[in-house]
Parts: C-alpha cells; sequence; structure tokens
C-alpha cells in the first residue's frame, strides 16, 4: 500500500530537480498537507494517479486511445490499494491497457519525469464530480516496439508518436535531456 509519506517524498524528491515548478503543483502539495488518502479515486477535490511515457529506441513514445476522453494518452490511470510504489502503479497500467510485459520495461528514475495538475470533467456514469489528477508521469523505455493489446474496456487504439509531437511540447525537452537515458536501443 502507499502512503501519504510515499507521495510527499517522491514529489519532494521531483521539485528538488524542479524547484520552479512549486507554484504550479500547490494544489497537490495543499492535498498533502490534508493528510487525505490520495491514493484513492473518491477522495476529492483530487487525487493521485500514476502514467507512463514508454519510449521505444526510435525515441517514439506510446500513446492510446481513451473511451471516455477520446484523446490520446500515455497509459496511465488510478492507483489500486495492492499497488506498493508509485512507479509500479505506471507499470501495471501499462501492462493492463497494452498487455506489453513487465519483461520488456525498463524504469528510467524512481522520481517521475514530470508531475502535473490536470481537471478531469464529471463522470456521470461513475457518479464522479469535476475533479484534479495530481498525475506523476514516470519514463520507461523498451528494447523494441513490443506487440500490444488494447484493454478495449478502457482504450480503443494505440500509436507511436515522435517525441516532438507529445504534448505539453517542453515535455519532449525532458525526453530527450541525455541525463534521462530515454532511447532504449
Amino acid at each position: 500500500m502507499i502512503r501519504v509519506e510515499d507521495i510527499r517524498a517522491t514529489v519532494d524528491a521531483y521539485l528538488i530537480r524542479h524547484p520552479d515548478e512549486v507554484g504550479r503543483l500547490a494544489p497537490l502539495t495543499t492535498a498533502l498537507d490534508a493528510d487525505h488518502d490520495l491514493t484513492s479515486r473518491k477522495t476529492l477535490p483530487g487525487h493521485v494517479t500514476c502514467s507512463a511515457l514508454v519510449c521505444d529506441p526510435a525515441g517514439r513514445v506510446l500513446h492510446i486511445r481513451h473511451n471516455v476522453l477520446n484523446r490520446w494518452l500515455c497509459p496511465g490511470g488510478h492507483l489500486e490499494p495492492h499497488d506498493t510504489t508509485l512507479a509500479g502503479g505506471a507499470l501495471r497500467e501499462i501492462t493492463e491497457e497494452t498487455g506489453i510485459p513487465v519483461s520488456a520495461l525498463r524504469l528510467i528514475d524512481e522520481v517521475p519525469i514530470d508531475i502535473d495538475v490536470h481537471p478531469i470533467p464529471a463522470n456521470p456514469a461513475k457518479s464522479e464530480p469535476d475533479h484534479q489528477h495530481f498525475d506523476l508521469r514516470y519514463a520507461f523505455t523498451t528494447t523494441a516496439a513490443p506487440q500490444v493489446v488494447l484493454q478495449t474496456e478502457e482504450v480503443h487504439d494505440f500509436g507511436w508518436l515522435p517525441t516532438a509531437e507529445i504534448e505539453p511540447a517542453w515535455l519532449a525537452g525532458r525526453l530527450t535531456d541525455p541525463q534521462w537515458e530515454i532511447r532504449a536501443g
């Protein structure tokens, strides 16, 4: 089980590398100070999610087409009670949504490559109001573009997009920064 202290330590490590993002992450740090269970999707006005930027040797990033949001996104989602690490939650989401085996993936760093705070629209089908996701984005590499088997309940397409086409555009700069050693080949 992931504890608030685990999330706080990860956010603190991230902010040491990116001190200019303190203001942008204020909603997350405020939620951490409130000591709520940020691993539960029922925690409002926001909760932690984890996603993965999976890069192949050609420098392309795996994207999935989300059924509900009908947008291209990186694999990711809500934490589960059995997740023991935040990066492990991102890894689980990759395998669930794409069928890519754990053995085909390598985590670049236990510190996320990005943390994003973004709004999620209300979902009446799940009785969920508007809320925020505090999305911890982890970078993974793969030695080849592995076979993808989609979890069609949640996603309906996938693509390997060139790094230059990912959003937000500044994130492409992080993926190509030599400190991350993103290209797996």
